[in-house]
């Protein structure tokens, strides 16, 4: 995990604020005894997590399609070709969604801004390290300068709003 402490009871603090203010019918589904706490859904959250990111066009329509997700900070963050319809839209709208549904099992939706990152800079360092302990070992030792350097940007999603869901075993 990456996250400090502050960076857990920031999530925390979310995750609750966004309980609070959920309707009826979620929090019929989504009852305490299924959130997910903060430390948990840190620990769940390592490596890739496939997620669907939606973004909103010109004319207000949503368009959605899966990216991969890294929890990173307590944040989720996301990456998508410089010239990608989704980096397009985000510049100009960054209000995103995003889900992470593995299973009926357990969800987690976000709702918030995505923000463009510099990867070289100084303050980003942490991320890309975390990048690299995720796809060097699947992609091999030159995906640094081959892909990282030259090809996707990555955002941020700064969450307005985080839901978290699991099945406890007895329902």
């Amino acid at each position: 995990m990456h996250e400090t402490d502050a960076d857990l009871a920031a999530l925390q603090d979310l995750l609750d604020r966004s309980y609070a203010t959920a309707g009826g019918h979620l929090r019929d589904i989504t009852t305490p005894e299924r959130r997910v706490p903060a430390g948990d859904l840190a620990a769940r959250l390592q490596g890739m997590s496939l997620l669907t990111l939606a973004t909103v066009t010109a004319d207000c329509r949503p368009i959605a399609g899966p990216v991969d997700g890294i929890f990173y900070r307590g944040a989720f963050h996301f990456g998508s070709s410089p010239d990608s319809v989704r980096f397009r839209h985000i510049r100009r709208r960054p209000q995103v969604s995003a889900t992470h549904l593995p299973g009926e099992e357990f969800a987690v939706t976000v709702h918030g801004r995505a923000v463009e990152l510099d990867m070289k800079a100084p303050e980003n360092a942490g991320f890309r390290a975390t990048l690299l302990e995720i796809y060097t070992p699947r992609y091999g030792a030159d995906w640094e300068t081959t892909f990282l350097d030259s090809g996707p940007l990555y955002a941020r999603i700064d969450a307005d709003r985080m839901f978290s869901f699991r099945m406890t075993p007895d329902g």
